[in-house]
């Protein structure tokens, strides 16, 4: 069994795009300019905010962070959304997720300028991915990509099942997976809360890619033997023996299921760190104007 270890690999890719940018700028050209805006205080978005400015720094971009309480109205945030379209100093810029109950997210991510949307959930990249067109690839799918790559995990002919059909994992999942592309040209399977066969299902995937958000849902008696397993999950389950009072949990029950794995992610230090470094590459991308 191989663990894949997605901190140590998203430390590499960052440091070859810190070296990308300090390029960048001997050459005169403009430094990377990513921006974020957090609306209220939610544990995991302080979190997951504070470790993509931190990956700035290390990247060597510029970053801004743009604070609302929860009162903060629609139109208030779609207001900034605008001036951040049209501000050319910013190459791309995320609405951390999720937002309060009276903000409609779609509306809050169709405002966001396609060219900028570095978290890749704007209808036009995700039209522009489902047809294999260059466009931002959400972030989660992206890393988990790049983990496949860097790993040198053959996907081609293979039958990947995804737990999970959300906009943000499973669906682009799956259609990067079924692409004419390496990592891809799998046979996909996706699975749900609502599918009859889940566990039948889960025993034939040579690739399994679980991303329901339920702790410890697979077991060993849902894997095969030999086979690839990415956790996706990230759950706080209390743990009254921890500072934080509580530990991230996977979708998988590691310890039993890592013993049939050729290739596993751990939980912590797998694909969360590649899901930040993705955001990273992705304004990269949009400081080089690609598309």
């Amino acid at each position: 069994m191989t663990l894949i270890d997605g901190k140590a690999t998203s430390e590499q890719i960052k440091q070859e795009i810190a070296a990308e940018v300090a390029a960048r700028i001997s050459r005169g050209e403009k430094r990377p300019h990513l921006a974020a805006i957090l609306v209220g205080h939610d544990g995991g978005s302080e979190t997951y905010v504070a470790n993509k400015v931190k990956a700035c720094e290390v990247c060597g971009f510029k970053s801004t962070l743009i604070r609302y309480e929860d009162d903060v109205t629609e139109d208030v945030l779609l207001q900034k959304i605008d001036e951040l379209n049209n501000d050319e100093d910013v190459d791309g810029f995320i609405v951390q997720l999720p937002l309060p109950r009276h903000i409609n997210e779609q509306h809050i991510i169709e405002a966001i300028d396609y060219r900028k949307d570095v978290d890749g959930f704007h209808p036009v990249n995700v039209g522009r991915m489902s047809i294999g067109l260059p466009c931002f690839v959400s972030a989660t799918p992206a890393g988990i990509l790049e983990l496949l790559r860097r790993y040198d995990i053959p996907t081609s002919g293979k039958k990947c099942v995804i737990l999970g059909r959300s906009n943000i994992v499973g669906k682009p999942m799956a259609t990067l997976m079924m692409q004419k592309h390496t990592p891809g040209d799998a046979t996909v399977t996706v699975c749900h809360s609502h599918s009859t066969n889940l566990v039948e299902e889960c025993r034939q995937a040579d690739i399994l890619i679980a991303a329901m958000g339920q702790p410890n849902f697979v077991k060993a008696d849902m894997i095969k033997e030999g086979a690839v397993v990415i956790d996706v999950g990230t759950t706080r389950v209390p743990d009254a023996t921890r500072k934080s009072g509580f530990k991230l949990t996977g979708d998988v029950k590691f310890e039993e299921v890592a013993p049939k794995c050729s290739f596993i992610t751990p939980v912590p230090g797998g694909v969360g760190p590649m899901t930040i470094c993705s955001l990273m590459l992705n304004t990269l991308k949009a400081a080089k104007h690609l598309f």
